[in-house]
């Protein structure tokens, strides 16, 4: 049975266009792009562990608004839970402390970029309307 891993990742929106970082070379699905996050830690909730994983892989701080999208997906050696939040920079200037590189891009540009699999579940469902700053709906 393969591991289960809960990860959590951050859409951070700034003036119509959203953050994605390229993988390292040196890690797994390497130089593939992404929505930066990671693994939630014991004891965090994943709200915790995108905010964490924020500050650790780019130096800035986020508020993680609301869920955007909820994936499953199974890679050859592990499955992963992906949650997806929607989040703004609260402060700092963002750093790459891990990732190869990083654009700021509208969903227009989706298709120019190769993401991770786990990511094309939701690709196609995130629109500047989706992506708009209002008020989460409770």
């Amino acid at each position: 049975m393969k591991k289960t891993v809960e990860v959590a990742a951050a859409i951070i929106v700034d003036g119509g266009k959203f953050l994605i970082c390229q993988r390292p070379p040196r890690k797994a699905r390497a130089l593939l792009w992404e929505f930066p996050g990671g693994k939630r830690e014991d004891g965090e909730t994943l709200r915790q562990a995108a905010a964490r994983e924020i500050r650790e892989e780019l130096g800035i701080e986020i508020e993680p608004l609301d869920v955007l999208e909820t994936t499953s997906h199974e890679y050859p050696d592990l499955r992963v839970n992906l949650t997806l939040f929607r989040s703004v920079i609260k402060s700092g200037a963002v750093l790459l402390l891990e990732h190869n590189d990083m654009r700021w891009i509208t969903p227009a540009e989706i298709p120019e970029y190769n993401f991770c699999p786990a990511d094309y579940e939701f690709l196609d469902r995130i629109t500047d309307e989706r992506l708009s700053m209002q008020p989460p709906l409770q």
